[in-house]
């Protein structure tokens, strides 16, 4: 509690497996709180210890007999001289972990509290919650994937448990009619950024799919990648290992290259029973992937996007809502997250003028990834067909299909994220289409204030609290609501705040030409692939740093 690197987890005889690695976090903790108490129920006694800010106040305490009390339970306050007045937590994001944890451990059942006052008006959090999902993955993903209309009805889902050294592995995936997805962990810890087991995953499904085209005879199986099977997949992935690696402190990704093996060979095996076991449903996945394959290489052969005519029919992506006017002036592409946002913004639009690109979740960071992932990432690729311009030294000002590119996120951080991610890209990949002028950012509000029949809208905390000193008067109660995202305004309000060119309000990328290097250095520094760079940047910039939203 009070020394780094050190704990049971070091001895692999007290943890078979553990997401804590190298004895920081609870020291850490202990250090950061006013107060810090730990209690220990074991073989029928309570232990208590007392520190505060890192330091003990007493030893370890034998409270006394407690008969129906097993485990420990560690309670602290963050210290308000660090972290300041009126600090607290994210009631849905410790909701989101509690969760997490029942479906990752089968068959447990976890009961949620929280004091109502700590929930906000626009959290939707509950106060109180039971999660039990006996089925572990497999119950939580036909929970998340509801009435989609599936490819095959059944799960494919499974476990193996951990023998001798190897790890153990718990998995469900699903095919879908939508945009495929991956929540992957280990050892509980979430892996949002992937990592060896989810390659693992990804070869164990591609090489069964391939294999059980090849038992069938099916010559189309042999142009299928690892994408076209898990476009439209929806995917659980849990393996426990000893001693894993991840790559930086977050543990964002898992870097053990045992788990690769661990689990293609428990995935593996198990799907090609899956497969063979009912020829009806395996055909259908088949097919519905190799229809995915037969798209994917027909964009590709299709480099010509010169915009239709009436005797020559173009292929877009299939997402993109195309605008009906043959001529590029005038002409205006929002690119957006989801297809929430995007079928907002489609019913919003002006369809003569104004076409609509969802994208899925944040793309590809082309700033630290390889040519051959850029040329892999079907989203980009899907970006760049709709543009019609080409990239680099191809890109041609002639074919740009659009005369604007508007980005239209969502007004909070993780639109704020997507949106540098693009400008990266373009930046990187289509210089010239931003200095042509063609690039702009939209200025979606975050919030909506109406009183009695008046509504106005902020586009962010300040602009609302000038809003309500400004322009509501009266004694009648404003009421503020905020908005989760683009895909929650109705299209109506989308128009008219965001899309509506006689209304709403853009802000246009532009490069600085003489401070051309300056621009690159810090494009480098903070997307490029060394993250002691942007470690360096934080330090610098911390003291600016006010009112973060994370």
């Amino acid at each position: 509690m009070t020394t780094l690197h050190a704990g049971g987890k070091f001895d692999s005889k007290v943890y078979e497996t553990s997401g804590g690695l190298h004895g920081v976090g609870v020291s850490v903790v202990n250090a950061l709180s006013d107060e810090l108490v730990v209690e220990v129920a074991r073989s029928r006694k309570l232990y208590r210890q007392i520190f505060r800010r890192g330091h003990p106040q007493g030893p370890l305490e034998h409270i006394g007999d407690t008969q129906n009390r097993r485990g420990t339970m560690v309670r602290f306050k963050p210290d308000e001289t660090i972290f300041g007045k009126g600090a607290k937590f994210q009631p849905a994001r410790l909701l989101k972990m509690a969760r997490s944890k029942a479906y990752l451990f089968g068959g447990v059942e976890i009961r949620w509290h929280c004091a109502p006052e700590l929930i906000s008006e626009k959290d939707e959090t509950p106060a109180e919650a039971v999660f039990h999902f006996p089925g572990g993955l497999r119950d939580f993903l036909e929970e998340r994937l509801g009435k989609e209309r599936r490819v095959v009805e059944e799960v494919f889902s499974g476990r193996t448990d951990k023998t001798g050294k190897h790890g153990s592995v718990e998995w469900a995936v699903s095919w879908f009619a939508g945009d495929g997805f991956i929540n992957s962990y280990c050892n509980t810890v979430p892996t949002p950024e992937g990592g060896t087991h989810e390659a693992g995953f990804r070869y164990a499904l591609l090489r069964g799919l391939k294999a059980y085209g090849e038992l069938v005879n099916n010559k189309k199986a042999s142009i299928i990648t690892g994408d076209d099977v898990m476009t439209s997949a929806g995917g659980m992935l849990s393996v426990f290992i000893r001693e894993p690696e991840f790559v930086g402190q977050t543990k964002d990704k898992l870097a053990t290259n045992e788990a690769t093996r661990v689990a293609e060979t428990a995935v593996r095996d198990a799907f090609d029973h899956w497969l063979t076991a009912s020829p009806n449903q395996a055909n259908k996945l088949l097919e519905w992937v190799i229809d995915r394959a037969e798209e994917r290489l027909r964009r590709r052969q299709e480099k010509d996007v010169a915009r239709k005519t009436a005797v020559r029919k173009l292929r877009l992506p299939g997402k993109l809502a195309d605008c009906s006017i043959s001529q590029s002036e005038g002409t205006e592409l929002f690119i957006v997250e989801g297809d929430s946002a995007g079928g907002s913004a489609k019913q919003a639009r002006n369809r003569a003028n104004q076409a609509v690109l969802p994208l899925r979740g944040k793309i590809l960071n082309v700033a630290n990834a390889g040519r051959d992932k850029l040329v892999a990432n079907q989203q980009l690729a899907d970006l760049i067909q709709a543009l019609g311009c080409g990239t680099r030294s191809s890109y041609a000002e002639k074919d740009l299909r659009y005369e604007k590119i508007v980005i239209m996120t969502d007004a909070d951080v993780d639109g704020a994220h997507i949106a540098s991610l693009l400008i990266t890209f373009f930046y990187r990949e289509m210089p010239e289409l931003i200095r042509g002028g063609h690039l702009y950012l939209a200025v979606p509000p975050l919030y909506r204030l109406s009183q009695g029949g008046k509504t106005l809208y902020a586009r962010d905390d300040m602009h609302k609290d000038e809003l309500l000193a400004s322009a509501f008067k009266g004694k009648s109660k404003v009421e503020i609501g905020r908005f989760k995202g683009l895909g929650e305004m109705l299209p109506a309000q989308l128009k008219e705040t965001t899309m509506d060119p006689s209304k709403r309000s853009l802000l246009k990328v532009s490069v600085d030409e003489f401070a051309i290097a300056d621009t690159n250095d810090t494009v480098e520094r903070l997307m490029g692939n060394k993250p002691e760079a942007r470690f360096r940047f934080i330090q610098d910039n911390a003291e600016f740093a006010d009112d973060l939203d994370i």
